[in-house]
């Protein structure tokens, strides 16, 4: 049974059994209700609801979200706890979310495994808590708990719940056994039936003071975003009469939902989840056990990457070719985990066990017996060539050689190998200790084994991984070009770098193109396209005004200048007209006439154009399905997850209007950069899905 109820002594037990995560679907809310309506009139003295499994009440059924509602809502099994005649208890393992919390704070006393986290998560998806949350917990908390844990979303352990009066008893040992002798003793000592509608929050004008301040933090850290605002409505709303704070948290969860954000927000917790998964994959693909792993190249990226391995405990060693360069390389890494300790993120012990797992090396040989490597020295083809053919004749049969390259050909790499199958790309973000994204390139002859062996390590080192075929900046830098291509032609055609920053940042990017450009280092790009040809360059109006800034010594944020001055201690960006007038000389000498261009021009053309190359990917087989390139975009290039992706975006935009706007800039603008994707073409036409289009 989904959901049983049977008497253990006096104390009657609720269990829900629904695999993987008790979420709260139909079947449970229907089978809750009916077990709680059997304990008000047996001869228990009290109910403890409890889930087989590895964890309590995970959340609401997110498949049921947009689908008409079927009785018993959340709501009304919890007003049924809230009016229940018999003492209730929930006992808590695993985690506790969203609508689960919400059903553990409608009973009376709550017990958790010292091992259990709670949370109301509800704004990682566009949403608040909508059944009560944001009424309890003030009530229960106070004001500052409240805040963090509903803002942020992020789950907390049950020991730091029970110091916020969210949870009454910690143990150990078997939870069933502790809560039906709790249960018993809170009815025999004759315990209240508490109830958090029943608490007060009273908010004096300091904390009127704190909530403003929370709000215009918010406003930074999560720019654009609706539903951490509407959660501090909410939370301001539990000073009134409970019932009166609840149709005020009703009335903003609809708001939250009929918000394209939480659509947004919603579509990509589904697309990271569908992204881990191999198209075709035979289901008896075994995965190769990576327990050692080598790192050649103690640089940033390199020393990045050996991080995550090294903090999942997996043996690293980490090569340079000198003692010099390695040790400097476990240097900064010492230097970045002691910031770690400094902002109370990890202990010194912690830290200690993680450099345990890094070994330094000079020395090839010292590779011999690793299960993966992973190449991440300098993007130039013929040195990650040398170092794959020192790779072959070193490692053992079986090993997987991955590159982390991130534009090279991985089939050009694996060729200078005898074990073509063994390779593959694994193109980690800067910083690679930070960052979610890992593409994972599949070669023309990569094996499924290595591939799902990547996917699997992937989320064992705590990243997004995300399928790319074969292709020059496989899918991410691929769709970089073009949008960077329409940023350096806004500038060069009227818009000012901050007019084209500006716009889009206030559409919801992070950073706007140019000033990630200053952050990136100009200078990269510029060595980039010395080794091309004029041919390969393309239009000199996409890279003549960023030369021309690196030849005048402007390089970026790191030598102060760049398409903006940035102030040498806060590293505030400021205009500088310097940069205009390169700019306008660049213009007379190709000839562009400059013009007035909107807002709203730039945002269309940078997004377009991104979307456009995605549906090139996409209808390519580069990628597997269409909200795999939004993934790559919300979790590696800083594309907001309130707007779903870039093909989302266009989605939401509507195809009909996205093709219709391309087409005017094919008429308009260049013709050669805005060839439409015959994909947009078709399911413009035909009204099917983007989102929803997966390759056959």
């Amino acid at each position: 049974m989904i959901v049983s109820y049977a008497l253990k002594g006096k104390v009657g037990v609720i269990t829900v059994d629904s695999a993987p995560v008790n979420a709260l679907s139909h079947a449970v809310r229907s089978g809750i209700a009916n077990a709680l309506t059997t304990a008000a009139t047996d001869h228990s003295m009290a109910v403890v609801i409890i889930c087989a499994g590895r964890t309590f009440i995970a959340g609401a059924d997110i498949t049921e979200f947009g689908k008409p509602p079927q009785e018993p809502s959340l709501n009304q099994i919890l007003e049924q706890l809230d009016n229940h005649p018999k003492l209730t208890l929930a006992a808590i393992h695993g985690t506790a979310l969203g609508g689960g919390f919400e059903t553990a704070l409608s009973c009376n006393y709550r017990i958790a495994l010292k091992s259990a986290k709670v949370g109301l998560p509800e704004v990682k998806l566009g949403l608040l808590p909508g059944a009560g949350g944001t009424q309890r917990v003030p009530r229960l908390a106070g004001l500052g708990p409240s805040i963090n844990l509903m803002t942020t979303g992020n789950p907390i352990a049950a020991s730091q719940a029970a110091e916020w009066s969210l949870v009454d008893r910690v143990v150990d040992g078997d939870l069933l056994t502790e809560a039906v002798a709790y249960a018993e003793q809170l009815v025999a000592e004759q315990a209240p039936q508490k109830q958090a509608r029943n608490g007060q929050l009273i908010l004096s004008d300091a904390d009127r003071d704190a909530i403003s301040q929370q709000r215009e933090l918010m406003r930074k850290k999560t720019r654009g975003e609706t539903a951490p605002q509407r959660i501090l409505d909410c939370i301001e709303a539990a000073e009134l009469d409970f019932d009166k704070g609840l149709d005020r948290e009703r009335e903003l969860f609809i708001a939250c939902m009929q918000d394209p954000q939480s659509t947004a927000m919603r579509h990509m917790f589904f697309a990271e989840r569908a992204a881990a998964k191999v198209d075709n994959l035979p289901k008896d693909t075994s995965l190769l056990n990576v327990a050692r792993v080598g790192i050649i190249g103690a640089g940033t990226m390199g020393g990045g990457i050996a991080m995550c391995f090294a903090q999942a405990g997996i043996a690293v060693t980490l090569l340079d070719m000198s003692d010099d360069a390695v040790n400097a390389g476990i240097e900064k890494i010492t230097k970045n985990y002691a910031i770690s300790v400094k902002r109370g993120r990890l202990s010194e012990a912690q830290v200690g066990g993680i450099m345990a797992n890094i070994t330094p090396t000079s020395s090839y040989n010292d590779l011999a017996d690793m299960d993966l490597v992973i190449e991440a020295v300098f993007e130039n083809l013929a040195i990650k060539q040398d170092v794959f053919k020192t790779l072959d004749g070193i490692c053992k049969p079986g090993a997987i050689l991955a590159s982390n390259t991130s534009y090279q050909s991985i089939d050009e790499i694996a060729s200078v190998t005898s074990r073509p199958e063994s390779v593959l790309g694994m193109h980690f973000f800067s910083p690679a200790n930070v960052m979610k994204l890992l593409e994972v390139v599949r070669g023309a002859q990569s094996s499924d084994t290595i591939i799902a062996t990547a996917m699997a390590v992937a989320k064992t080192i705590g990243k997004v991984p995300v399928l790319s075929g074969m292709c020059y900046g496989f899918i991410g830098n691929r769709m970089l070009r073009p949008y960077a291509r329409e940023a350096s032609l806004c500038l060069m055609e009227g818009a000012t770098p901050a007019q084209i920053d500006g716009a889009m940042e206030r559409w919801g990017m992070a950073m706007g193109p140019l000033a990630v450009g200053d952050l990136a280092g100009l200078d990269i790009g510029y060595k980039a396209r010395e080794q091309l040809t004029d041919e390969q360059k393309g239009e000199p109006a996409t890279y003549i005004v960023a030369d021309r800034l690196v030849e005048a010594g402007r390089l970026g944020q790191k030598s102060g200048a760049g398409y903006y001055r940035y102030d040498p201690d806060t590293r505030q960006r400021v205009d500088d007209p310097q940069v205009m007038t390169i700019v306008e000389s660049a213009c007379q000498e190709l000839g562009i006439s400059r013009r007035v261009i909107s807002d709203d021009e730039i945002v269309d053309r940078l997004i377009l154009a991104l979307a456009n190359e995605g549906a090139k990917i996409l209808e390519e087989g580069i990628a597997q399905r269409a909200s795999d390139i939004d993934v790559v975009y919300c979790f590696g290039y800083g594309f907001p997850r309130f707007k779903g992706g870039p093909m989302h975006t266009i989605e939401a935009m509507g195809l009909e209007r996205a093709v219709a706007r391309i087409n005017e800039f094919q008429s308009t603008l260049n013709p050669g950069n805005w060839q439409l994707a015959t994909i947009l073409a078709e399911l413009a036409a035909s009204g099917d899905s983007l989102v929803g289009y997966h390759r056959d």
